[in-house]
């Protein structure tokens, strides 16, 4: 199989289609780049629509709401005086940062990837695939974990038994990929997109918050939506296809768990159940510490304001079991060492951060994002375009905007302010949950065909120790089954989930007042 000489139409097609996507997305500039350039862009039509008298009525309380001039003295003075309380406050920024403490810890101890290992050698031979894509799905809790250790080991495994490589590169890559959109606890992605949806929803509702577990009962769901989808596929549609492997790489022993290993992870286990207990304890009685000392209510709780901090401890406290076991952590200074160390691949986003939040809120501060918002619902009234099949043209186009753009965050970052308001305007009125699930779905799905994905370069290369002919257009037309079935049975899901009107997770309803 080669992905220079496709056999059929459909392949030479799609491979020509894919090679325009790499060269357009391969042209874009760098995502804080975008951003700056997109914070100077609404200042610029913020000065035209003022002048043209843009203005939209607000289907709430009926005041005009009039464009204001980002180019004026006042909107200059304003940028000058808000741009560091713009970065300061965007929330993303301070959620993902302590969050990656733990995980970081969890990293650096090597939890995470014993975690996998176990998983996957531990599997009976006749679940081994629907193992590698639970890994998948699970090591979406720390990315690089998924992308660097999981799908090499995944082709490793399914090598050292007998089957073909590239099936089990395949399996892991779908959940993986999968494990954006699905996953069993909430992971770092999750304050990421809740706090750029809370920034959102408060163009419409000043005081709303979006917790980061408000998609956790339909990312359960999805977690065995994805488990099932990924197995079928890998093993009645993608491995009878690839056939026997008959490449030149020798198999390779896929070490074993060893004894201080089996022991770390049986006490992080411990730790990480008596936590969860611990925490249980603090809502579940009516008198809990942690429940509204005014209401009793756990939805609007402490429980739920400091979410984070109970993410980060989490994963902080079975790592930091987990490391004195197995002596990756012997002192505070090993402890410390673990924690720097992930802090300082944070630079990028910081960078990142800056100039999104800069563009978020001088979007926000035109009153441009509550304009289009206002025209946008009305637009969607005038077709009929509500419920679930709006919902899942949400997903499809979050799935196509995802071609041509990389970063998850950065993409949410520039739909949510357009998306999350207009559908809250709706009669229906959506909650700003509902868009962010739909966007993680389509976000999901061609992340396993787009070459823009970051790691999409690096999975050709595990391919290529298999055979040096498979390039880019091997990768996707193996991962393409995947997208297509788990496109039409997820986005099936969430509208039946839409039309039965389940809340999405705790305080995430369908709809708001």
């Amino acid at each position: 199989m080669s992905s220079q000489n496709p056999k059929s139409f459909f392949g030479r097609f799609f491979t020509r289609s894919l090679d325009v996507i790499e060269v357009v997305g391969n042209r874009l500039p760098h995502p804080a780049t975008i951003f700056a350039m997109l914070a100077g862009l609404v200042i610029l039509i913020s000065a035209i629509s003022y002048w043209l008298g843009v203005s939209a009525i607000h289907p709430v309380d009926g005041r005009v709401i009039e464009v204001n001039n980002l180019l004026s003295a006042d909107g200059f003075r304003w940028i000058y005086t808000s741009m560091l309380d713009n970065f300061l406050q965007f929330p993303p920024l301070g959620y993902v940062l302590v969050v990656m403490i733990g995980i970081g810890l969890a990293e650096g101890t090597g939890l995470f990837a014993v975690m996998i290992r176990a998983l996957v050698l531990g599997a009976p031979k006749k679940l081994i695939t629907a193992a590698v894509v639970t890994a998948g799905i699970i090591s979406g809790l720390a990315v690089e974990a998924g992308y660097v250790i999981l799908i090499p080991l995944g082709a490793m495994i399914f090598h050292g038994i007998g089957r073909h490589p590239m099936a089990g590169l395949a399996a892991a890559f779908c959940g993986v990929s999968g494990g954006f959109g699905a996953n069993f606890v909430i992971g770092s992605i999750d304050p990421i997109l809740a706090g750029i949806s809370t920034s959102a929803a408060q163009l419409i509702i000043p005081d709303m918050v979006v917790n980061p577990a408000v998609n956790y009962y339909f990312m359960i769901i999805s977690s065995f939506v994805v488990l099932f989808v990924g197995t079928y596929v890998t093993d009645r549609i993608v491995e009878p296809r690839l056939g026997k492997y008959q490449g030149p790489a020798e198999r390779l022993a896929i070490e074993q768990l060893k004894p201080e290993e089996h022991k770390g992870l049986r006490w992080a286990g411990i730790a990480a159940l008596a936590f969860v207990i611990l925490g249980a304890m603090t809502v579940i009685p009516e008198n809990g510490l942690l429940r509204d000392p005014e209401t009793g209510s756990v939805l609007h709780s402490p429980f739920f304001d400091g979410i984070i901090i109970g993410i980060l401890l989490f994963f902080f406290i079975p790592a930091l079991v987990y490391g004195r076991i197995v002596g990756t952590i012997r002192n505070d200074k090993d402890l410390m060492k673990h924690i720097i160390a992930s802090m300082k691949g944070m630079g990028g986003y910081i960078v990142l951060v800056f100039f999104a939040a800069q563009f978020v809120y001088f979007f926000n501060e035109s009153n441009l994002g509550l304009v289009i918002a206002i025209e946008g619902a009305a637009g969607l009234r005038d077709v009929g375009l509500t419920g679930p099949v709006l919902i899942g043209a949400f997903v499809l186009l979050s799935a196509f905007i995802n071609l041509f753009m990389g970063s998850a965050s950065a993409k949410w970052a520039i739909i949510a302010p357009v998306f999350i308001p207009m559908l809250m305007l709706l009669d229906n009125a959506y909650h700003p949950g509902i868009t962010q699930a739909a966007f993680r779905i389509g976000d999901s799905l061609t992340n396993l065909v787009t070459p823009m994905m970051s790691y999409f370069a690096l999975i050709v290369t595990f391919a290529q120790k298999y055979d040096e002919k498979y390039g880019i257009g091997t990768i996707i037309s193996t991962m393409l089954p995947y997208t297509i079935i788990l496109g039409i049975i997820w986005i099936a899901t969430l509208m039946i989930w839409v039309w039965l009107g389940i809340p999405l997770g705790p305080d995430g309803p369908i709809y708001i007042n």
